[in-house]
């Protein structure tokens, strides 16, 4: 297999890092860069695993990322150096062009951005920054230095959300597909599907080779517990009140995220340039439905009564402009290019619960500080 050179932003947070992990095993002959800023969502922890792609002594607790440190270097022999962490902001057009430039880079897959609903509604200028202003950067950081090879060999593929496709009803059997029209209805949603346009339009105009995908509700290990399925698991873990946004009849369609890092790996590689694929796992199920399952797990788990933390559940106030239902409809992906989520939504679960239990460190290193201020301000007195 032919030598790559590939950014990957967004690397070191939940989606990236499982990506990461992916590509570096599979593709040993490829050079991927980790980009990521490490906000409250990124972490190097989440790549501790694959310490025998970095140094021998690497501790990411320990590293200062000042400006940009490649872990590829030094160890015992067991290593593959095929990884090297940046640290940048996606927003710096200039930086992210001279690494392109330097690093002889061929493809980014494009991850890094802001992805809370409850927190766009409290800062949505943040929202706009990142996931616009940061796509359009890394587009013409990407342009400057691609056209000068008339873009051969090149590509930028664009991670979206289902979001930008708007709700659906809950009697509707209708599911989106990549022919929905966009109908945002969060600034989180409307900062993705502006930057889906921005990606459209750099096709359109400049001839960049682009594809997107737009995929629904991601879980999995390592996903940073404002989201609904870690929340729930910590705070059963710690016997606190589980929020369920009214009376949690939402519906989502649940990825595994595994199944979403083979499903990126695939179309990076045999997606068409100006394409769109849906991604979703096939697995709708309202809120309240699925908190009742990961308790019941957790508990199954924890060594105590099944279903024994149904009590702690808390119906609270609805956000402004909650989306009822989300689901997918992945059949092109299938069809063109042979992607089927693999992880059944019982297993897929089970391994998210016990990943969780079984990494306690890592959950209370991260719903600690920052994160107990965030849950309290969006939680208390609602």
């Amino acid at each position: 297999m032919s030598s790559r050179t590939i950014i990957v932003t967004g690397g070191a947070g939940f989606i990236g890092s499982h990506l990461i992990r992916r590509l570096v095993t599979r593709y040993p002959d490829y050079h991927i860069i980790c980009l990521d800023k490490l906000t409250y969502a990124g972490n190097l922890a989440n790549l501790i695993d694959l310490r025998a792609y970095f140094d021998s002594s690497f501790d990411p607790a320990a590293l200062s990322f000042e400006n940009g440190v490649d872990i590829q270097k030094g160890g015992d022999g067991v290593y593959n150096p095929n990884l090297t962490f940046v640290r940048m902001d996606i927003c710096d057009t200039n930086a992210v062009a001279e690494l392109i430039s330097k690093e002889s880079v061929d493809g980014i897959i494009h991850l890094a951005a802001e992805s809370h609903v409850d927190r766009s509604i409290e800062d949505p200028l943040a929202f706009a920054r990142t996931n616009v202003i940061g796509t359009l950067s890394l587009l013409e950081a990407a342009r400057q230095e691609w056209q000068k090879s008339g873009f051969e060999g090149k590509r930028f593929y664009h991670i979206s959300t289902d979001e930008v496709f708007g709700a659906l009803a809950l009697n509707d059997k209708k599911r989106f597909s990549e022919s929905s029209p966009y109908a945002p209805h969060s600034p989180y949603s409307a900062s993705k599907a502006s930057a889906d346009h921005f990606v459209r339009a750099f096709a359109d105009t400049y001839s960049l080779p682009v594809v997107i995908s737009n995929c629904s509700n991601n879980y999995g290990p390592n996903q940073f517990p404002e989201k609904l399925i870690p929340l729930t698991i910590n705070n059963i873990l710690h016997k606190k009140g589980i929020p369920v946004y009214g009376k949690g009849e939402n519906v989502r369609d649940w990825l595994y995220v595994e199944d979403h890092a083979e499903a990126i790996d695939e179309i990076f590689h045999k997606g068409v340039n100006g394409s769109t694929y849906c991604i979703g796992g096939g697995n709708e199920i309202s809120n309240i439905d699925l908190v009742r399952k990961v308790i019941k797990l957790t508990d199954k788990v924890l060594g105590r009564d099944e279903g024994e933390d149904e009590g702690l559940i808390k119906f609270v106030k609805d956000r402004p402009g909650h989306d009822m239902r989300y689901a997918i409809d992945a059949t092109r992906l299938a069809r063109e290019i042979g992607w089927r989520a693999k992880t059944g939504f019982e297993e897929g679960l089970e391994k998210t619960v016990r990943w969780y239990l079984n990494n306690e460190e890592w959950l209370s290193g991260v719903a600690s500080g920052e994160y107990l201020k965030y849950y309290d301000k969006m939680y208390s007195g609602r």
